[in-house]
């Protein structure tokens, strides 16, 4: 599974952020970057949680 984001969509909220700390992280210019985003299965439902609680729909999950 991979997770995605869409930097034309970003707003920089950094709710993924809060989730995933490890995986996401929110730049200074106010857009997340990914750190591994090739994630193992078990990471699956943090993922979600992660693209669901996203407020500008910019993260997205792969199979």
């Amino acid at each position: 599974m991979r997770v995605e984001v869409d930097l034309d969509r970003c707003t920089g909220h950094g709710i993924c952020e809060s989730i995933a700390e490890d995986v996401f992280e929110v730049t200074d210019d106010g857009f997340a970057v990914i750190h591994g985003a090739q994630r193992p299965e078990s990471d699956r439902e943090r993922m979600q949680r992660a693209v669901t609680g996203c407020p500008a729909a910019a993260l997205r999950l792969l199979d």
